[in-house]
């Protein structure tokens, strides 16, 4: 899996890691791709559909395969500082930051070799992110949400 791809799937799992896809958080994926072009050359309509059916299918397999496929990806300082921002980003994009999320972010960042010091450089006041977690370490088969409900219209991306 190419970097691109890999940012793209990781904005979507973390907009997806507690059961709904919020407008604000699709509004910064649109913005990603247009101002940052994070996702050049990536059909995103496609593969945002692709992810969406899967995590129907799936569940909560399609972010423990998300998480190998991070754990097994050759990435820079840089490209993992990049995964924490967009993780970071998006899980606050709709202001609404549930338990779920940042325990789903604590996975994310156990897969990288970042330091508490590189991350809080890079995002400064994200304390709570890095604390340890009072429950399981492996939130994502403790966590009792559908997936079903999760839909993606199409046209709100690249409007």
């Amino acid at each position: 899996m190419e970097i691109k791809e890999l940012y793209l799937k990781t904005v979507f799992c973390c907009m997806a890691c507690d059961g709904d896809i919020a407008k604000e958080e699709i509004s910064l994926l649109n913005k990603y791709a247009k101002e940052n072009h994070l996702f050049d050359g990536l059909d995103i309509i496609q593969l945002i559909d692709n992810y969406v059916d899967a995590i129907h299918s799936e569940g909560r397999n399609f972010l423990e395969d998300y998480l190998k496929e991070l754990s097994q990806a050759r990435l820079t300082k840089e490209q993992e500082l990049t995964i924490v921002k967009l993780s970071i980003e998006t899980i606050e994009a709709d202001n609404k930051i549930e338990y779920s999320e940042v325990s789903f972010f604590k996975e994310i960042r156990s897969h990288l070799d970042l330091t508490d010091e590189s991350i809080l450089k890079e995002m400064p006041g994200r304390e709570e992110y890095l604390l340890p977690d009072i429950k399981s370490k492996n939130i994502i088969t403790n966590l009792s949400l559908s997936f079903k409900n999760i839909t993606l219209d199409a046209n709100l991306l690249n409007s």
